[in-house]
């Protein structure tokens, strides 16, 4: 995170904890906001990777899961990169500006995403640029977000994933859940922080990553890295991959699994109520497999009215037959909860 805007946010308030804002002082006030009321967020738990350069397109098309040829200015789309072996480095959300290309993913994984993919650029004209501290990013929730927002952006983007951007102030976008994201300038963040956060409630990351969770949108960090295809994550149903488009890295196995019918896991949400704060990477197990882990979790974080809220990735038989439960087989149990999209 830039210290400039560390230490702007640490005047607001902000506690900083490993670079990310855990909260602005009440951190429970903080997550029925996120539930109730409306909200403003620093994404300091986000990097972001500017390509550019004439081969750009093409040399996206041909490493991420999503269609980047038919990526329009003014439009966002969630994007995976994979492995050979089809399994997920990093997922993404991916947005274009004029000809530039910005790919935001977990902080953690923008190094060695950002190094994996200067490998294969080889004779392409393309250069990659972390810009993580250029453009600091908030994240807005809640019914007063739109009414903050249209003292600043006159027009706004009505569906998810449209756009809209100011050359002054940054771009806009418009996410599941009705929620924005705003890219801000580095020269405008502090004053359009200021202006928000008069109607909006300041609030840490993980009330932010709490709303990804209960709208069904995973990010692939450290200890899930390399651990799922993009189906077993719900990648596909959130349009993060195009299955008619042609090759990149893992695109093989990908469609086998979609076509084949060989995918046996899926990520679904759910309620914990557990003494010991679940953790990405943790196991999930199942009654009907007597003892054996039945998956893992993807992201986990507080409740507004107590215990957890998650997302993980379990065997198809377990969500349709067993009871799942955190941690070891005799653990608190999972309540199921549906997702905002259907299960295919």
């Amino acid at each position: 995170m830039s210290s400039d805007w560390q230490a702007f946010l640490r005047r607001r308030g902000a506690r900083i904890e490993a670079g990310a804002v855990g909260d602005f002082g009440d951190a429970a006030a903080e997550r029925r906001a996120a539930r109730d009321g409306a909200i403003l967020a620093p994404l300091t738990h986000l990097g972001l990777i500017a390509c550019s350069g004439a081969d750009a397109r093409s040399f996206l098309h041909g490493q991420l899961s999503n269609d980047v040829r038919q990526l329009a200015p003014g439009r966002s789309e969630y994007a995976a990169y994979c492995s050979a072996k089809g399994r997920m480095l990093a997922n993404l959300l991916l947005w274009r500006e004029n000809e530039s290309y910005f790919l935001q993913l977990a902080r953690s994984l923008q190094p060695p995403v950002q190094k994996r993919l200067g490998m294969f650029i080889l004779r392409a004209k393309v250069a990659l640029a972390d810009v993580s501290d250029v453009y600091p990013v908030m994240g807005l929730a809640g019914g007063a977000a739109a009414a903050a927002l249209k003292d600043i952006f006159p027009v706004l983007p009505q569906q998810a994933h449209e756009l809209v951007r100011d050359p002054l102030k940054g771009t806009l976008i418009a996410l599941p859940g009705g929620r924005f994201q705003l890219v801000a300038s580095r020269d405008s963040a502090e004053t359009l922080w200021d202006k928000l956060a008069a109607s909006l409630q300041p609030v840490g990351a993980a009330c932010w990553e709490w709303l990804e969770i209960r709208n069904g949108l995973p990010l692939i960090g450290a200890a899930t890295q390399e651990q799922f295809v993009p189906q077993m994550a719900n990648m596909e149903l959130i349009g993060a991959v195009n299955f008619q488009k042609g090759c990149y890295p893992g695109q093989e196995i990908v469609a086998r699994t979609q076509y084949l019918g060989q995918l046996k896991r899926r990520m679904v949400l759910a309620h914990v109520d557990a003494a010991v704060p679940p953790q990405a990477g943790d196991s999930v197990f199942s009654s009907e497999l007597d003892g054996q882990a039945s998956g893992m979790v993807v992201n986990a974080q507080p409740a507004p009215g107590g215990g957890y809220d998650l997302l993980a990735v379990v065997q198809t038989s377990s969500i349709a037959q067993g009871t799942l439960h955190a941690g070891c087989a005799g653990g608190p149990p999972l309540r199921l909860e549906p997702l905002p999209y259907a299960l295919a």
